[in-house]
């Protein structure tokens, strides 16, 4: 079966292997989410300081060396550069599995952190390399759901796991050997050149005016959205609701964010100049209706509209951010634009617990 790239076409093992380089991605720290609040017990003998480095060292890690990965794009073999950042954050989950000592554990995370940091852009610049036009679009809209869909599905699996031992927790990470297996079949496929009259071969270098536009406007819809996840449970909480409607409500943000990629062509086509704006109200009413509204309903819409808003900016900010580069440097620009949701990741937790500490003083 062959897949049109809007320049030719593609198998699809090479497609899956480019949409499982997607899936990998948003992995990272996701094992110590469902033992979070038993790392002490786990780790008696662990400072505060060390389950700190546990839960942020990895993270922080991601940030310079997804910046470093774009930029050795355009220097060296891409595929080769991938399947390393693949191959070290598979085995520093193998480490995790096996891993006693709470010092072993940072470790191991942080390098997987390096590991998955060279990984990063090259889920967004595979779909850039191989596709154009609609069909480039239509597929950073499904890599985009993958992305969130494989975060959805592993985040109920590993809690699953983890509440019968948390060493398992960290099957998740051997995942990464998938991506490296299915990787045979892209290097046996050889992109076709960029059409002479697509928007990246009318540009000569990154116009960074215009990458810092992408970023900032990616960093403030990551960073309020993020909030849902962060803010949500403290917001039941004053309004006297079960938490129980916390879990539900982020699973349906999931969701919301996940679906709009599956069909991303379609709603671009049905709103036209106004995709962007429409999606910035749809978050905007969103975060007010979850942040004023203490009514259930309300609020599920409100997590519903912004989760929509988001999962479609999201594609968009990346095809944007394709079109502004030559082919050869268009890894380079997406990893500058990933790299600032990754900045608001580690920077919204922060943010949040100071609000909610002044809000309840």
């Amino acid at each position: 079966m062959k897949i049109s790239t809007g320049k030719g076409e593609i198998s699809l093992l090479a497609l899956l292997a480019i949409w499982s380089v997607s899936a990998v991605t948003s992995l990272p720290g996701l094992a110590i989410s469902p033992i979070l609040e038993d790392l002490s017990r786990i780790f008696p003998s662990a400072s505060e300081l060390e389950i700190q480095m546990l839960t942020s060292l990895p993270s922080l890690l991601i940030i310079p060396f997804v910046l470093l990965s774009g930029w050795l794009s355009q220097r060296g073999e891409s595929l080769t550069l991938l399947a390393g950042g693949l191959a070290v954050f598979f085995a520093s989950g193998v480490v995790c599995i096996f891993a006693k000592d709470i010092r072993l554990l940072i470790v191991a995370s942080s390098i997987m952190g390096i590991g998955a940091g060279v990984a990063v852009p090259y889920s967004t610049g595979l779909v850039v390399r191989y596709f154009t036009g609609d069909s480039r679009v239509r597929q950073l809209g499904i890599s985009s759901a993958v992305n969130n869909l494989s975060l959805v599905l592993a985040t109920a699996v590993v809690g699953w796991i983890a509440t019968r031992d948390w060493h398992m927790a960290f099957i998740v990470y051997l995942l990464p050997a998938v991506s490296m297996i299915m990787l045979l079949a892209l290097r046996n496929t050889k992109a076709a050149p960029e059409p002479k009259e697509s928007d990246q071969m009318r540009q000569t270098k990154i116009s960074w005016m215009r990458l810092t536009g992408l970023s900032l406007l990616y960093f403030v819809i990551t960073f309020t959205t993020l909030v849902i996840t962060f803010y949500l449970s403290f917001l039941l909480e004053k309004y006297r609701f079960p938490q129980e409607f916390s879990s539900v409500m982020i699973s349906l943000f999931f969701l919301a964010i996940m679906l709009p990629g599956f069909a991303l062509n379609t709603i671009i086509r049905r709103l036209r100049s106004m995709t962007i704006f429409v999606s910035l109200v749809a978050i905007v009413v969103g975060l007010l209706l979850v942040g004023t509204v203490p009514d259930i309903p309300l609020m599920t819409l409100g997590v519903v509209l912004t989760g929509a808003g988001y999962g479609v900016l999201q594609p968009v900010i990346y095809d944007k951010t394709a079109i502004i580069a030559p082919p050869e440097a268009a890894t380079k620009a997406l990893s500058v634009v990933m790299t600032v949701n990754y900045v608001a990741v580690v920077v919204c937790p922060f943010v949040v617990d100071f609000a909610e500490r002044i809000f309840r003083q």
